[in-house]
């Protein structure tokens, strides 16, 4: 039931006055006489491997974490896990090739990558799509889904809702990174303890509906023993959620063009790291990594607990709509509403810190993207430090402003996560592509860019549709596939457009970016610890195949 107590306002209003309090005493001790735009934007020179390790945590999880993963792990299991430990393969792989080749390059934004890369035409189109996506995908995602996620479980309509998240972040956001970067380790704390609460709840209530009293260890061998087919990472094609987790495609294919796509091209979150010097930024990636490890605990554990005791005739209203149906997405809200009086208040505080820390995350980006790549580019190129900063406030406000608007229509949506990471998808292929060749492959033209910036979004539609069109004659491949297909497709154009049509010596030295082997020189910390993160990565995929 979705009551707060006395005990539950009080944690929360704890909560909510220590980050604004920490905030703005980060903005004031930190303050500069001028705040330039590198320094809004970018935290120059500020942040701490910690914080930079807990900003792109706290930007990277939201509601769909608690609430979708969940739901995940109560319909499919554990291997939807994979998302979360194979994104700390990943940043292995951002820290030691991609970042040194953004920071080497002096690159504050990805627009202004692919235009000293391509082209001010490509920076211009990704920067318009990058944009648009944000706006009106992100943003409105997040915003609803954490409504959604507030209001069932605390007496607190949607639309009000709606409106104190978006409020509570543009608080955050207005101070620039380094109020971002430095508040998101206390809502890293926040998120992380309360997600363990709840697990917590859930062990025990599990073992104890088996008699055990509240054994946390004998929870985990309940789940063993009564639902093994939600404790393997590869499913096989027989599983019936094979097309949302295809087989091999979480460790070689899909999975990991999404995953490189999100954390080495991604405006929100490469930007944590692009202010500091790589040695710095590297530690703060290789923070984040090992936090990726512990997100399943939290995020998916609950779900499969959830799936056993509703197996054995617990929560059989609580996890169906008003309709009958069952809704695996109600397992966490129902997990958080049997919480005492004081510890929801704790989990609820939880929840907050990670919508409002990913929302600060995006909407800062948004307004670097804007300031940076649009407004100083072709409205205002002789803007001040002080204007282009004053800019990036006003496009957070703005942005946050259209995406509370638009948030609400997302209700018409079945399962507006599901929808939203399909169809995101679309673009990451062929962003990959670009970065990747531009980066590693000096013969890569302009051209191809282009190309590549505006074949991605067709190719995908044409793979999502075309079975619909052909009567199924055309086979429907899993998302994680299509983006395998797109990724090599976009490749092989590009390639071939290089190759057929090379551009002048001359005109290939004005688009190249610097790249050097010793850029990609690690240091012993950094090995010690990416060791570990690989060594327990193979450990869990070898016990839970």
């Amino acid at each position: 039931m979705n009551v707060l107590q006395t005990a539950d306002y009080i944690v929360f209003f704890i909560y909510f006055v220590i980050v604004t309090a920490y905030g703005m005493y980060i903005y004031r001790s930190k303050k500069t006489a001028a705040t330039s735009s590198n320094e809004y934007f970018l935290a120059e020179g500020s942040l701490t491997w910690w914080a930079i390790g807990a900003s792109l945590i706290a930007s990277n999880i939201s509601a769909e974490h608690f609430i979708g993963m969940s739901g995940s792990g109560f319909a499919i299991g554990l291997a939807i896990a994979s998302y979360e430990w194979m994104s700390a393969a990943t940043l292995i792989i951002v820290a030691m090739f991609i970042l040194p080749i953004y920071l080497k390059n002096k690159i504050f934004t990805m627009p202004q990558f692919l235009a000293k890369r391509y082209s001010g035409t490509v920076s211009t189109i990704m920067a318009i799509i990058w944009l648009l996506i944000y706006v009106f995908v992100n943003l409105t995602s997040i915003i609803y889904l954490g409504a959604l996620a507030i209001s069932s479980i605390a007496p607190i309509s949607f639309q009000f809702c709606v409106i104190g998240l978006s409020l509570f972040s543009v608080i955050v956001t207005l101070g620039g990174m380094k109020v971002i970067g430095y508040t998101d380790m206390f809502q890293v704390i926040v998120l992380i303890l309360g997600g363990l609460v709840t697990t917590y709840l859930a062990l025990t209530l599990l073992s104890d509906q088996f008699g055990f009293g509240k054994d946390i260890l004998k929870a985990l061998s309940i789940i063993a023993d009564e639902a093994p087919g939600h404790l393997h990472m590869i499913l096989e094609e027989s599983n019936p959620h094979y097309n949302e987790l295809p087989g091999m495609s979480v460790l070689v294919g899909g999975m990991l063009i999404n995953n490189l796509a999100y954390w080495g091209c991604n405006q929100y979150i490469v930007q944590r790291a692009l202010g500091a010097d790589l040695k710095t930024a590297r530690k703060g990636i290789l923070f984040a990594a090992f936090l990726k490890l512990l997100v399943p605990i939290i995020a998916v554990l609950p779900g499969i607990a959830m799936f056993v005791m509703h197996e054995n005739g617990m929560f059989q209203q609580e996890m169906v709509d008003a309709a009958g149906v069952l809704k695996p997405d109600h397992a966490y809200p129902t997990l958080m509403n049997l919480l005492p009086a004081g510890l929801k208040g704790v989990a609820l505080a939880a929840l907050t810190a990670a919508i409002v820390a990913s929302l600060a995350g995006k909407a800062n980006s948004i307004s670097t993207i804007f300031s940076l790549d649009i407004y100083k580019k072709y409205f205002n190129s002789q803007a001040s430090e002080k204007k282009l900063v004053r800019t990036g406030r006003w496009c957070v406000v703005v942005c946050m402003i259209i995406a509370a608007f638009v948030a609400p229509a997302l209700k018409s949506l079945d399962q507006a996560y599901q929808f939203i990471q399909e169809y995101v998808g679309f673009f990451s292929p062929g962003v990959l592509a670009i970065f990747l060749l531009g980066m590693f492959w000096k013969k890569t033209t302009p051209a191809a860019g282009l190309a590549g910036a505006l074949l991605t979004v067709p190719l995908a539609a044409v793979l999502k549709f075309l079975p619909m069109w052909t009567d199924g004659v055309f086979p429907d491949y899993p998302f994680l596939d299509r983006m395998t297909i797109v990724f090599f497709i976009i490749v092989l154009i590009m390639v071939g457009i290089s190759v057929v049509n090379p551009v002048s010596e001359e005109e290939s030295e004005i688009h190249q970016i610097e790249v050097d082997k010793s850029m990609f020189k690690v240091s012993s910390e950094f090995i010690v610890g990416s060791f570990i993160i690989s060594g327990v990565l193979v450990a869990l995929y070898t016990v839970f195949w």
